[in-house]
């Protein structure tokens, strides 16, 4: 059976083990955070796709139990007239409806789903370096402790170490807005239930869904320059309330008084993306998730994105002859699809044209790609044969 040692323990790493652990591989993740809740304090959404690739690694029992489902949008202008109000996703299945959840509850649910399967997860071990040989390649961590295995997966996010090791020229940057994030159980005005609804206001985009138990999560995304380091490390709830506030008010929607009524529960964060066409592989490493294709939040992809990941590249893996067809047939499949939502969430923040979807697979594609019961190898190549004994090597040849 081959090792796979999997860098970073959120969403896209913990998955990927969930995925590799099913594919018939032996998976170990190794997290630098000292416990599971990492980045607590945001949320996000999980698309109808994330929620499919979750019930391809018959996880959905997990998810489904944190969090809330949203089965619709309604938009709203700056004068507080809804202009329109449409079933979200795929209503029809209870299994693959949006969620609305916190990161780090998310997290810590991926992550007690893998210990239950027997997969180990090591917390507190930042990584140092990695190291490519002929028999191995070796994960070296800031403890002086190594491990070795016959394939490394980067899933560690943005500021990845796996990403130095393999493109050390390729640094995250700016996708032209700050990203603010708060809750409140004082929502005057909640709307309908299981309902996201985005106002269209003059001096944010401002977004916010309410929990069946009455907690309003939301999210403003504001044009600007980015905040520095020292910025984000010393502001405080009071002082990104004052920062955000003068944008919101003046128009009649619920968004200046959802920020207003937020005490402490409000962090604040870059939208930043990873270039297009950085390279994603080395010998016997790859990079996944944020690692690879982290793009801006605008389009609320990213963790379907890292969840899509997980499925195809353990069904590659499984499905390929070897290790090498397997990376690349991986590569083939999701980097148009990943990139395309970094442009397009890119130019959504920067307020510039949007491109048209044609590199995206329809939806019955993209199922048929997920279902766990496909073979990708035979779906791309139907007139070669492969060893079944050789898919499972995940030894680069």
């Amino acid at each position: 059976m081959a090792r796979v040692l999997v860098i970073g323990g959120g969403i896209a790493g913990t998955a990927a083990a969930l995925a590799l652990h099913k594919a018939g591989f032996e998976a170990v993740v190794h997290e630098a955070h000292p416990d599971s809740a990492e980045d607590i304090g945001a949320f996000l959404t999980l698309a109808s796709n994330g929620m499919r690739a979750l019930a391809q690694l018959d996880a959905s029992a997990a998810v489904t139990a944190i969090g809330f489902p949203l089965t619709s949008l309604r938009v709203m202008d700056g004068t507080g007239t809804e202009l329109a109000h449409t079933p979200m996703g795929e209503t029809s299945d209870p299994l693959l409806h949006y969620r609305c959840l916190r990161r780090g509850d998310l997290n810590t649910a991926l992550q007690a789903e893998a210990r239950r399967r027997g997969i180990p997860v090591r917390h507190g071990v930042r990584l140092a370096s990695v190291e490519d040989g002929p028999d191995g390649v070796t994960a070296r961590f800031s403890d002086g402790t190594t491990e070795t295995g016959d394939l490394l997966i980067g899933a560690d996010g943005l500021n990845s170490t796996v990403r130095r090791s393999i493109s050390p020229g390729t640094q995250p940057f700016h996708a032209g807005q700050h990203v603010f994030y708060g809750y409140t159980r004082a929502a005057s005005d909640p709307g309908p239930d299981a309902c996201i609804t985005m106002v269209r206001g003059s001096g944010a985009a401002f977004g916010y869904a309410v929990s069946p138990d009455g907690e309003a999560y939301w999210f403003a995304r504001v044009s600007g320059d980015p905040l520095t380091a020292e910025e984000l490390a010393q502001g405080t709830p009071e002082h990104w309330r004052d920062l955000l506030l003068p944008l919101l008010r003046g128009e009649p929607t619920p968004a200046a008084d959802l920020v207003a009524a937020t005490s402490d529960d409000l962090m604040v964060t870059n939208a930043t993306e990873i270039p297009t066409g950085t390279p994603w592989r080395s010998g016997r490493t790859l990079l996944i998730g944020d690692a690879a294709h982290a793009a801006s939040p605008a389009t609320g992809q990213g963790a379907s994105m890292a969840l899509e990941d997980a499925v195809v590249l353990a069904k590659s893996l499984r499905d390929a002859p070897d290790t090498d067809a397997a990376l690349a047939l991986y590569e083939t499949l999701r980097r148009p699809r990943v990139e395309h939502n970094i442009t397009v969430s890119g130019n959504i923040s920067r307020g510039t044209h949007t491109p048209t979807a044609a590199s995206r697979p329809s939806d019955e594609d993209l199922a048929r790609l997920l279902e766990w019961r496909t073979d990708l190898w035979t779906e791309r190549h139907p007139l070669q044969k492969k060893s079944p004994a050789a898919s499972r090597s995940a030894t680069p040849s």
